[in-house]
């Protein structure tokens, strides 16, 4: 840990009138077969104070979980193939607009629901509303993550599905570190985030959205899978 922010962001973020250092954690690249608790322990046990809230990216939990799949074993269906055209991309992340995470979604959301949250989205979108497939669809969906120009190799030729059971992985880590600080697992780009499991209350979650929605730790090769949120 650097102590520093990430290029192009601010070290610390005013929420709710207080003032709050989101500091990155600087580490290798997680890879499949790696043990999540052994890696926080690793980078992360010496940093934290008690009154830290240290935040654990979504993908570092899928990925040793088993759940990231190289985009050459994933064969999609002609559905998941049609699908895709649909989906507006971003330079944030291409999400579900290309067959493999579209496919990928089939599978973990069920296609009665992604048929569901796609027929929605093409009415509402006609009067000008948006979010209505991810709304539908459910975090699952929205956690998966395709790769783009910027992704760490080996993950620039993968697809990550969401974290199973977050929440759990989060009390875990936290008893882990001695119960404390606490804990969370965010699912955060330049577009926004989610918390998908914590230690902390629904009101503290909802802080901890603001005060991460510029995604302190990034989208491209920094390295920072993991952070520290203190109050300054």
């Amino acid at each position: 840990m650097t102590g520093e922010a990430n290029d192009g962001k601010a070290l610390t973020v005013t929420v709710d009138g207080a003032s709050f250092a989101r500091i990155p954690i600087r580490t290798r690249v997680v890879m499949p077969g790696d043990d999540l608790d052994a890696f926080v322990r690793e980078y992360a046990a010496s940093l934290v104070r008690p009154d830290d809230l240290l935040f654990v990216t979504e993908k570092i939990v899928a990925i040793t979980q088993g759940r990231s799949y190289p985009l050459d074993e994933i064969q999609p269906r002609r559905l998941a193939r049609f699908l895709s055209r649909y989906v507006t991309r971003t330079p944030h992340g291409i999400g579900l607009g290309m067959p493999e995470t579209m496919e990928m979604a089939l599978r973990e959301c069920g296609t009665p629901r992604i048929l569901l949250a796609a027929a929605v989205s093409a009415v509402t979108k006609v009067f000008g509303r948006k979010g209505d497939f991810y709304r539908i669809a459910g975090d699952k969906a929205r956690a998966i993550d395709g790769p783009t120009s910027g992704t760490i190799p080996p993950y620039n030729k993968a697809v990550v599905l969401g974290p199973d059971r977050p929440r759990e992985v989060a009390r875990r880590l936290k008893d882990l570190l001695g119960g404390v600080p606490e804990v969370a697992v965010v699912d955060i780009n330049d577009l926004g985030g989610n918390i998908l499991g914590s230690t902390v209350d629904k009101a503290r979650e909802k802080q901890l959205v603001a005060i991460l929605k510029d995604n302190p730790l990034g989208q491209g090769h920094q390295s920072t899978p993991l952070g520290i949120i203190r109050a300054v």
